[in-house]
């Protein structure tokens, strides 16, 4: 692969900031239970303030991610990089210090704050940056490996998680966000910009075909796409400017629908059921990442080039079907286990999405397209909350409508099974060099 230096720095700083992350996800229901409910393993206030907090980074997010990209295809992918590592330092460095009731406010609210520029800036911008350093017909697997170094970082984090005391976790998470930071700081090369201003200015989603960039300035240019952000008009417009782009875009949403499903429900769900704590959640995410890491690794770059992303993306959607239909009716506290080796290829999906997008915009527009793209994920983890939290409450509780305790599980298995049946009519016409007529209208103009 071309530009394996850059590249492996790059990893290298998503798998200290996603070990840094992923590593207090096992141990967050306890803390958050601790704080709201102390002594019960029920408590519908906390999955209500768990998925309140998706909902408020999620609406940040939605604004935030289509600005941030737009930038990095300016100012370059390094230097917007830098900002949520460096706002992801902050929430576990609360916690370290001292794991009260008051603390745990304080992480709450600076957490959802800084969760609307970490959760999909890092995922947004390491890709643009991917896509910046290799040809589109390498693209699939490089993007295969980001993914399966998030997941190597999941399972190192859960790991930790699984035999550090609580009150070290979020230490050692504090230590390695810093670490991640220093790292991109010191070895990652930002991607060269100089001499581009002007191409860049040129895409048809930052600029109008009327517009004559010859008889303004370089700095006026640069000084008018600062200012343009992109509105969710902008979004739409972008989004529909294919049939494969539309699509792609549907698939994201009921896939991130489904994801944030599991964030706000799951873990819930298994220790009601199960009565499951810390551990055993780190046991679970363990088999289902070790899967993914497995998958994206090995499964996708090997199976890509042949089978092609589509066929990829349909494969994921359909296993994370079956995952939550086996959770919902699980019988016995092993069938979570079972389920969890789906993981290889649930984890198809995501990076097939955003490979699909990469292929269909030039190379000036990745950083703007894959901030869109974040947006309708984000828009899901506003959405999926107001769905699935009160539907896990209700379902938890003494006064169901009926006993399905695993009813909002399967919920989020539908979601994934309604983007499986959309997947199934994506073609993909990758654009290797984009060259629109110059009346061609714009995208986001």
């Amino acid at each position: 692969m071309e530009n394996w230096g850059r590249l492996s720095h790059l990893f290298v700083t998503v798998f200290l900031s996603n070990f840094s992350q992923l590593m207090v996800s096992p141990a967050i229901p306890d803390v958050t239970l601790a704080a709201f409910c102390p002594g019960k393993d029920e408590c519908s206030s906390a999955i209500y303030i768990t998925g309140f907090q998706q909902a408020i980074s999620g609406i940040g997010s939605v604004i935030l991610m289509p600005l941030i990209g737009n930038l990095s295809d300016i100012y370059g992918r390094k230097i917007m990089l830098s900002i949520p590592l460096l706002l992801s330092i902050i929430p576990p460095v609360i916690l370290s210090i001292k794991m009260t009731t008051e603390f745990f406010y304080a992480y709450y609210v600076v957490k959802t704050i800084a969760s609307m520029v970490t959760d999909g800036g890092i995922v947004c911008l390491s890709l643009s940056y991917l896509a910046d350093n290799v040809s589109e017909g390498k693209r699939v697997s490089a993007f295969g490996l980001l993914s399966g170094v998030v997941s190597a970082a999941t399972v190192c984090g859960t790991l930790a998680a699984r035999f550090l005391p609580t009150s070290r976790i979020y230490q050692v998470a504090a230590v390695l966000a810093v670490l991640a930071a220093i790292y991109l700081k010191i070895f990652l090369k930002e991607t060269s910009r100089v001499g581009q201003f002007d191409a860049a200015l040129e895409e048809p989603i930052l600029k109008s075909s009327t517009e004559q960039t010859s008889e303004v300035s370089k700095l006026e240019l640069l000084k008018n796409a600062v200012k343009k952000i992109p509105l969710p008009k902008d979004i739409i417009r972008l989004l529909k400017s294919s049939h494969t782009v539309s699509l792609a875009s549907f698939v994201a949403f009921f896939n991130s629908i489904a994801e944030a499903g599991i964030q706000s429900s799951l873990m819930y769900y298994l220790k009601a059921r199960f009565h499951f704590g810390k551990d055993q959640f780190s046991e679970i995410w363990l088999i289902t990442y070790i899967a993914a890491t497995i998958s994206n690794m090995v499964v996708m770059p090997i199976l890509g080039p042949l089978l092609g992303e589509e066929t990829l993306l349909c494969m994921g959607l359909f296993a994370g079907f079956l995952n939550m239909l086996l959770d919902s009716i699980a019988w016995a506290p092993w069938v979570p286990y079972v389920s969890a080796f789906l993981g290889i290829f649930l984890f198809l999906a995501s990076p097939s999405i955003r490979c699909i997008i990469s292929k269909q915009v030039g190379p000036y527009e990745q950083g703007i397209a894959q901030g869109c793209l974040m947006a309708v994920t984000s828009f899901s983890n506003v959405i999926s909350p107001l769905i699935y939290s009160p539907l896990s409450a209700l379902f938890l509780a003494d006064g169901a409508p009926f006993y399905f305790p695993g009813f909002s599980i399967l919920c989020v298995g539908l979601a994934w099974l309604v983007g499986f049946i959309l997947s199934t009519m994506i073609k993909i016409h990758p654009i290797l060099i984009r060259n629109r007529a110059s009346n061609e209208p714009c995208l986001l103009a």
